[in-house]
């Protein structure tokens, strides 16, 4: 019913930029709340950043905060995670996530909040 595609992974250097979009499709009608996570390798799923589909309230990890910023084009139908400042330990395979958003609880941080996932993309920084 609802499909996302990310994509923009790849290598950096320590202190680049990079830039990840999710592409989603299929029923849109509704509002959602987006969200990326991480994983790195034996490691848990982890919270990156949140945005409410139906307005601009954004919501970040501690860790990325300052660093990482997460936008949605005017369509609503592509939401992107501006990363910059990237270190070592950002590198995981990143997962685009989506939830209807209405009567959600807010900030939405856990895994089993979002029923519509990507396929991931793996972002790598080196030092």
């Amino acid at each position: 019913q609802v499909q996302l595609v990310e994509s923009g992974g790849g290598l950096v250097q320590a202190g680049g930029s990079l830039r990840l979009s999710c592409e989603g499709s299929g029923r849109t009608s509704t509002a959602y709340t987006m969200a990326w996570f991480r994983q790195a390798p034996g490691k848990e799923r982890e919270f990156v950043a949140a945005i409410e589909w139906s307005g601009d309230i954004q919501d970040y990890e501690d860790a990325v905060k300052g660093r990482f910023t997460i936008s949605r084009t005017s369509a609503k139908n592509t939401v992107y995670l501006q990363m910059n400042s990237l270190k070592a330990g950002d590198t995981a395979v990143y997962y685009c996530a989506g939830a209807p958003a209405y009567g959600r609880r807010w900030p939405p941080r856990r895994v089993d909040e979002y029923p519509y996932w990507g396929q991931g993309t793996q972002v790598t920084v080196s030092s």
